[in-house]
């Protein structure tokens, strides 16, 4: 159980038989009376969001979540499916519940897949996966300019900005976080 002074930004607690994730968070002592903690809530399955304020002195409980760790095995048009690494089991997943992964995910990526009450609610990707590039233009000599980048085609079918160096058939190292080129991979 938790207590009103133990809320900050990131804790995850549940109302109402849901998990919910605290995105803002400001603590206010007026000068009489109880001290309030103003949060923001967003709710990790459905991501609707709400403001709530609570007075010192309050409970909630603690959601229910676990990290598995999952392979990642094929899109069927509709669904992501995953597979848990130690007991072989497979769980679809939406594109809404995948997020922003679904253009760095490609067969066979280890996954951390958040679980709620036994059911998947999201993913979190590696923070760096290497792709191949699919489609880039050729480097025109002269294209020396600082700064300057071109738009390449990963094999996932995303496209990012890269060096005008980098080519098309090469392997790159992607950050998931920001989504932005990292380093060619030999």
């Amino acid at each position: 159980m938790y207590e009103s002074g133990d809320l900050r930004k990131g804790l995850k607690i549940e109302i109402d038989g849901d998990p919910y994730v605290i995105t803002q968070f400001e603590f206010v002592k007026p000068g009489k009376g109880q001290a309030l903690y103003k949060c923001r809530l967003k709710n990790m399955i459905t991501g609707s969001q709400f403001d709530k304020t609570y007075r010192s002195g309050e409970k909630f409980k603690e959601a229910n979540l676990e990290e598995v760790e999952m392979e990642y095995l094929y899109f069927d048009g509709t669904n992501y499916c995953f597979m848990n690494s130690s007991n072989y089991e497979q769980e679809l997943l939406t594109p809404d519940q995948v997020g922003d992964g679904t253009a760095f995910l490609k067969e066979n990526t280890v996954c951390d897949v958040l679980m709620f009450e036994k059911k998947p609610i999201g993913v979190s990707l590696p923070n760096f996966v290497e792709l191949v590039i699919t489609q880039a233009e050729p480097w025109a000599k002269g294209d020396t300019a600082a700064g300057s980048t071109k738009p390449a085609t990963l094999e996932t079918g995303h496209v990012v900005q890269v060096p005008p160096f980098v080519n098309e058939g090469e392997k790159i190292r992607i950050d998931t976080r920001t989504g932005q080129y990292v380093e060619r991979v030999k």
